[in-house]
C-alpha cells in the first residue's frame, strides 16, 4: 500500500478533472465494472507491501481476478452504512483506489471513519493521485459526521507511513499482528489517526 507523497492537506482536491500538467487526474466512486481495474492496481500494490512479509505462497495468491471478483461483489452488494470505494483515474484508467468506512476498532467512537486500503499504482505514483484519494476520503467522511480518521499500516512500510505522516496522520501508539499465512506467521500494522473536523488541528484528534 505505497500512495504517492503529496500533502492532502495543503489544497483542495478536485472531484472532476483538473488542468494543466494533471490533465484529466480525478478521483470518483467506483462504479461495478471498475472491479477488475481496482483488483489488478491492489495486486501489484500488496504484492510489493508483502514481499519478504508473507510466504511466498501467499504472495502468489494475490492475484487481480481474486481480488476483482471480491470488489464487484462487494459494489454489487455494498454493506450497510458509509463504505466507500473510491478511485484515482488518469483520463478513463484506473491507476489507484481508497476504501473507506466506519472504523471497525473497538476503541473507535461513533463518528470515526477509517481508511481500510489506499492504493496507487507504482507507475502512476508522484502524480497527485494518492492526495486526492486521501482528499476525498476526508471529505466524504466528514460529510457522513466523522470527527476522526483511523488507518492501519505495515510496520515495515516506511514509504505509506512517511506519506501518510506528511499528510497530518500520526501513530496513536495502537498496534496489531495480524496473522498472514497458514503456518501462523504475523505480520504487526501500527495505526495512524487524524483529526478531521473542519476547524480542528489535523493530526491530533485529542484537541477539544
Amino acid at each position: 500500500m505505497s500512495p504517492a507523497h503529496d500533502h492532502p492537506y495543503d489544497h483542495e482536491h478536485q472531484h472532476d478533472q483538473t488542468r494543466g500538467p494533471l490533465a484529466d487526474a480525478s478521483v470518483r466512486t467506483a462504479r461495478e465494472t471498475d472491479a477488475p481495474a481496482v483488483g489488478f492496481v491492489q495486486a501489484i500494490v500488496w504484492r510489493e507491501a508483502y514481499e519478504g512479509v508473507v510466504p511466498d505462497d501467499v504472495l502468489a495468491a494475490f492475484e487481480p481476478a481474486a481480488f476483482g471478483n471480491a470488489w464487484r461483489q462487494s459494489l454489487s452488494s455494498p454493506p450497510a452504512g458509509v463504505y466507500r470505494l473510491l478511485t484515482a483515474c488518469a483520463g478513463d484508467q484506473v491507476v489507484g483506489f481508497a476504501s473507506i468506512g466506519p472504523s471497525q476498532d473497538p476503541d473507535a467512537g461513533g463518528a470515526t471513519g477509517e481508511v481500510s486500503a489506499l492504493a496507487v499504482h507504482p507507475q502512476a505514483r508522484r502524480a497527485g493521485h494518492g492526495s486526492r484519494l486521501l482528499n476525498a476520503a476526508v471529505d466524504t467522511l466528514r460529510g457522513a459526521g466523522a470527527d476522526t480518521l483511523h488507518t492501519w499500516v505495515l510496520a515495515s512500510d516506511e514509504q505509506t507511513r512517511a506519506f501518510l505522516s506528511a499528510s497530518g496522520l500520526h501513530p496513536d501508539g495502537a498496534f496489531r499482528d495480524r496473522v498472514v499465512s497458514p503456518d501462523g506467521r504475523t505480520a504487526r500494522e501500527v495505526r495512524l489517526v487524524a483529526d478531521i473536523r473542519p476547524d480542528g488541528e489535523p493530526g491530533d484528534p485529542s484537541q477539544p
